[in-house]
């Protein structure tokens, strides 16, 4: 079944992480990508083993979801060496091979979780919500600051028992503004953590997003903006 197909039957659950894949095969980087995005990811790209080392030595990424074949450094190489400069990111390993030898290599060399392509995108969605709990420490069901209260798991939000209707970007704002209990939130914080490497930095997406969510939210204000450093509640 082509990539679109498995995307199309995925169903968003809202949570955010940070994922990186390492795929050398454009149409699949790029299916996935696009197919974590709708569910609310991060995601950035590597086409090789020597730029996916570049991406996460500077970002800490939730999951690495890495092809094993990988030019200019084999995916192996890059999976020994995340396990050991970056042992809380979690790394699920792809391969075209299903032969017991293979799996029982990925898994020996550090990797979290093996999966053999072509596979459903449904299955990788609930596999990287898996780790990703794995790799961050457990957090409260519910977010709450005074009025406002957030379930990342439902992917709920409401002001005063009132639920709001938000976009990904403008729910993933709110948690993090939640989140931080009142201090303050730059706007590369929220670029980094909301978007991904691809959004300019000189892009005013943050504060358009900042604007229709604080029209949503509806007074009296509660995000305040903090000039020259950034957001907080």
């Amino acid at each position: 079944m082509p990539y679109s197909l498995l995307i199309a039957a995925a169903v968003p659950s809202g949570r955010k992480m940070r994922v990186l894949i390492a795929e050398d095969e454009p149409r699949v980087a790029d299916a996935i990508a696009r197919g974590l995005r709708r569910e609310g990811m991060a995601v950035d790209v590597a086409r090789d083993g020597a730029s996916a080392l570049l991406k996460a030595r500077v970002i800490p990424y939730d999951v690495v979801v890495l092809d094993r074949d990988l030019p200019e450094v084999h995916g192996d190489e890059v999976c020994r060496t995340l396990t050991s400069e970056r042992p809380d990111t979690r790394v699920i390993m792809l391969t075209a091979s299903n032969g017991l030898v293979e799996v029982v290599d990925g898994l020996s060399l550090g990797a979290d979780d093996y999966m053999v392509k072509p596979f459903a995108f449904a299955e990788l969605v609930a596999r990287l919500r898996a780790l990703e709990r794995r790799a961050n420490p457990a957090r409260p069901v519910q977010l709450v600051h005074g009025e406002l209260t957030v379930d990342p798991g439902r992917h709920e939000a409401t002001r005063a028992e009132r639920t709001l209707s938000l976009t990904p970007k403008e729910f993933g704002v709110l948690e993090i503004l939640v989140a931080a209990r009142g201090a303050v939130v730059t706007s590369e914080q929220l670029l980094e953590r909301v978007w991904d490497e691809n959004a300019d930095p000189f892009t005013n997406a943050v504060r358009v997003t900042m604007m229709t969510l604080r029209r949503k939210l509806g007074p009296p204000p509660t995000i305040h903006t903090v000039v020259g450093v950034g957001y907080r509640l």
